[in-house]
């Protein structure tokens, strides 16, 4: 899962959005120096994609990739996810999209004296451009996607992943359609009190 996924699954608390989005800048760090709900978010950030890397869908999603890509299907994955959550947001959101990604926003700027640095400067990037919104657009994951790439500081093929998912999109989605409620009930039974 990527950013708006694993903040779409948390509790609706600062406390708890922050932690769910650590998970992904949480090498290094020590868990038990965190207020607790961060703590529960984080750890909840790890059940969440344990259960996700799991999945017999996600499985055969990243099956259907080339075996060039095959290794970076994971992170494609995870960030489409997010776009497949806003394209079909009518299905499983509960509430006004944009109202709910604003709300996310403020969250994380509020919450930024949680953040280790490097998430701090991510997560005002991600206020600032409107990543959320913009990843309604597959062209536009198809950038990050490359920014991703970008990163990554050896020889790979993940570059241009977007052009291989394109043809497979409708299959990719109609796997995440199927994959996606269990999370949610995964999710939610973690959540219950």
């Amino acid at each position: 899962m990527n950013h708006f996924c694993h903040l779409f699954l948390a509790r609706p608390t600062l406390e708890s959005r922050v932690g769910n989005l650590l998970g992904d800048f949480a090498r290094g760090l020590d868990s038990r120096d965190l207020p607790e709900q961060v703590r529960e978010g984080l750890e909840h950030h790890r059940a969440v994609d344990a259960f996700t890397d799991s999945h017999p869908q996600v499985l055969a999603s990243k099956a259907l990739f080339s075996a060039d890509r095959r290794r970076f299907a994971g992170i494609a994955l995870d960030i489409l996810f997010d776009h497949y959550l806003l394209r079909h947001w009518e299905q499983f959101g509960h509430t006004d999209k944009n109202r709910f990604i604003k709300e996310l926003y403020a969250d994380l700027e509020a919450g930024s004296y949680l953040m280790p640095p490097a998430m701090e400067q991510v997560t005002r990037r991600m206020v600032a451009y409107d990543w959320f919104n913009a990843y309604e657009n597959l062209d536009t994951v198809g950038q990050a996607m490359d920014r991703v790439a970008s990163r990554i500081r050896f020889r790979h093929g993940f570059e241009g992943i977007i052009n291989e998912i394109r043809p497979m999109d409708d299959e990719l989605e109609a796997r995440f359609l199927v994959f996606f409620p269990d999370l949610l009930a995964f999710s939610r039974s973690r959540l219950e009190p």
